[in-house]
């Protein structure tokens, strides 16, 4: 049976951006932890400080964990506990949804669950989840163009212009980038477009953004660039040689299908932006534990579009698949951490001249005769 836990007496079901008292739900079941592997918490009503004191008490208890899939339906609250809540989910490793809830297991059956409104102090705390998944179907988000973080003048009540912008770049949401998903406002609510928070890295769909380890081992560099999707780590690892560096993608399956999809395995090829190198060139892939790997050697010449590619993909076609398996990445995010790779990269090549010290600027001829009298 699902397990349950009310911050009050059980009320009515919400309608959709639900403003009445809190209501808390965990869904921990056997079935529910085999489907979603973790815990769901539902979230609905008002958010304030007992919002932030009940999660913190079930997480203490052990009731959650990480990972846990929060749901979210709230049009009422204030965005101080809205934020501290926010807070919470990222140091608890939470994913946030909008959603309401349902009684019943994964088997109910019934009428589909009313649409989710996820308003002002909802929205700030949405953005505390690891994964923050977009709203499909009739679920909204949205802020009160009060409560925007580009505004000059705080609202009352509220944090300043200030702290919520400093708020949204603690949880990697750019103030710029969230601009662009929010310009549509009705009746004086900023409503974000759904379809325009994951190229805008609001949401990730599961999606973290890329990291980069670099290992300066004497006469071959390696660089590691990793991805995480939905709790794999894809890896793009590059080591550099003489005239060359070799490309290997590690493709990591979460159904330890591995070994089962190797045989399979026609062709493997990496794509810089969208142009595909060597499609039909090189060994197939090959599965290593819960992943299937492939190494392509390349020129020097293209290390520098690698790293600096907004879009770098290991692409793999399976015999009587028409779906292409692989992942992407993008280079050009981390390209700060990349540089000192190259660098040691281009030492590496034949005919190499290291550049010459800057050397000081002379004096004027002024400024030595000035000298001469002090």
């Amino acid at each position: 049976m699902a397990g349950c836990l009310l911050a009050i007496p059980a009320v009515a079901k919400p309608s959709p951006g639900f403003a009445g008292p809190l209501t808390v739900h965990v869904r921990s079941d056997r079935m529910t932890l085999r489907m979603a592997k973790a815990p769901q918490l539902y979230i609905a009503g008002t958010i304030d400080a007992a919002a932030v004191a009940q999660v913190r008490q079930l997480l203490q208890s052990g009731r959650l964990s990480p990972g846990t899939d929060v749901y979210l339906d709230s049009s009422r609250g204030d965005v101080a506990s809205g934020m501290a809540l926010g807070k919470l989910f990222r140091s608890a490793r939470f994913n946030t949804h909008l959603g309401t809830w349902r009684s019943g297991s994964w088997r109910a059956t019934g009428s589909s669950a009313l649409p989710a409104t996820c308003l002002d102090a909802c929205a700030y705390a949405y953005l505390g989840g690891v994964y923050r998944w977009s709203p499909s179907g009739a679920d909204r988000i949205g802020l009160h163009e009060s409560l925007l973080p580009d505004r000059t003048a705080t609202a009352p009540d509220a944090p300043s212009p200030r702290e919520l912008r400093d708020y949204m770049a603690s949880m990697g949401v750019r103030p710029a980038y969230f601009a662009q998903v929010s310009h549509l406002v009705v009746n004086g609510i900023a409503w974000w477009n759904a379809e325009k928070m994951a190229p805008w890295l609001v949401a990730n769909n599961g999606r973290l953004p890329p990291t980069a380890s670099y290992l300066k081992a004497p006469g071959a560099p390696v660089l590691t660039l990793t991805q995480e999707i939905r709790g794999n780590r894809n890896q793009i690892i590059l080591q550099c040689a003489p005239g060359t560096f070799t490309l290997t993608a590690r493709y990591v399956q979460n159904d330890a299908s591995a070994e089962r999809l190797a045989p399979r395995a026609m062709y493997a090829y990496v794509e810089i932006g969208k142009q595909a190198l060597g499609k039909r060139q090189g060994a197939r892939p090959k599965a290593d534990g819960d992943a299937l790997v492939f190494t392509r050697e390349l020129p020097f010449a293209q290390l520098d579009s690698v790293l600096r590619t907004p879009l770098l993909a290991a692409r793999i076609e399976v015999m009587g698949s028409p779906v292409r398996l692989g992942f992407w990445l993008d280079p050009a995010v981390v390209e700060p951490q990349t540089r000192a790779f190259y660098a040691d990269c281009q030492a590496l090549q034949p005919g190499y001249v290291p550049p010459s010290p800057a050397k000081p600027a002379k004096r004027s001829l002024w400024k030595r005769i000035k000298g001469l009298f002090k």
